[in-house]
């Protein structure tokens, strides 16, 4: 099913999502790599605030190539989610409501997810200049020092992603498999 759903994500909004759907998200969403993760968890260990509020937002996992002229951003491809699992239950804990990546995420993830009822979703690999015209605005909020890892606030325009794991726990990539196995038996 094709979904249009803004950003950031309500309660409601949230668990409506089904493992599958397609999703055109519209709105406001941040972007975090490893580096940026690495930052929140030591800011909340020395019970510190985050620069940025968590509450029913999404994470881009991302780090943007640099900007052409004339836009607000360069390619802006996936990076591989499970990198984050270990930071992210923790950030779901504190009202994360989704995030996009590419590939698994750990059983942790998985339950924290449902534990919170959030959402992940895969952005398509290798389309990263596909990707970018979907955002509208580009800025870096925090950690600047950090690059291309820095959090950036991006402005989204029907930015198309997929539902991989919904809020009641349904996994795509296992449920996929297993399509395809009894498909070929």
């Amino acid at each position: 099913m094709e979904k249009q759903i803004k950003a950031p994500l309500s309660n409601e909004t949230a668990l409506s999502l089904n493992a599958g759907d397609y999703i055109y998200i519209t709105g406001t969403i941040y972007t975090a790599r490893d580096a940026a993760h690495l930052r929140m968890n030591e800011t909340l260990d020395k019970n510190e605030p985050l620069p940025i509020t968590l509450e029913n937002n999404i994470i881009y996992y991302m780090g943007p190539s640099p900007a052409r002229e004339g836009r607000p951003i360069g390619s802006a491809g996936p990076t591989t989610a499970s990198r984050m699992d270990k930071y992210a239950p923790r950030l779901l804990d504190l009202g994360l409501k989704g995030m996009i990546g590419k590939g698994k995420r750990s059983d942790a993830v998985k339950d924290a997810i449902v534990r919170n009822g959030a959402v992940y979703f895969a952005a398509v690999g290798g389309a990263g200049a596909l990707l970018s015209k979907s955002i509208t605005a580009s800025e870096v909020v925090a950690y600047d020092d950090l690059g291309t890892e820095a959090i950036r606030k991006l402005e989204v325009e029907n930015f198309p992603v997929i539902v991989v794991i919904d809020a009641k726990g349904n996994n795509l990539y296992e449920t996929a498999v297993k399509e395809i196995s009894e498909d070929n038996v």
